[in-house]
């Protein structure tokens, strides 16, 4: 039970936190990662996208569009199959997730715990 407690804990401290962010970015918390899934991957088909994230194929389609109508990212057909479509940074979205990185948000204490703990 005390193990339930403490996840109770983080869900509340990463709720509070992406409050935060979407106050300061509007932006998700998902919208974000899929920003920083393309700053690392530069082109990304959209099941590599869900596997990054872990989410389904239908909550990965509704972030892209999300994310493509804020501009900051763009689809790229293939050259040689039309059907070949990849995902990558606009330059808005890459001033966004540069923004993002070099920024200090206040992060709640606890979720710093949880990511020391992680990086061990």
């Amino acid at each position: 039970m005390e193990d339930l407690c403490k996840i109770r804990d983080i869900y509340r401290a990463i709720a509070e936190f992406e409050t935060q962010f979407i106050q300061q970015y509007n932006l998700s918390l998902n919208e974000g990662m899929l920003l920083c899934a393309l700053l690392e991957h530069p082109r990304l088909t959209s099941g590599e996208i869900a596997e990054e994230l872990g989410l389904t194929h239908s909550n990965t389609s509704k972030l892209i569009r999300s994310v493509e109508e804020k501009k900051l990212i763009a689809r790229v057909v293939g050259k040689i199959d039309k059907r070949q479509m990849h995902f990558s940074l606009t330059s808005e979205g890459k001033e966004q997730i540069n923004a993002i990185k070099s920024s200090t948000h206040e992060m709640p204490a606890l979720l710093h715990q949880v990511i020391s703990m992680l990086e061990k």
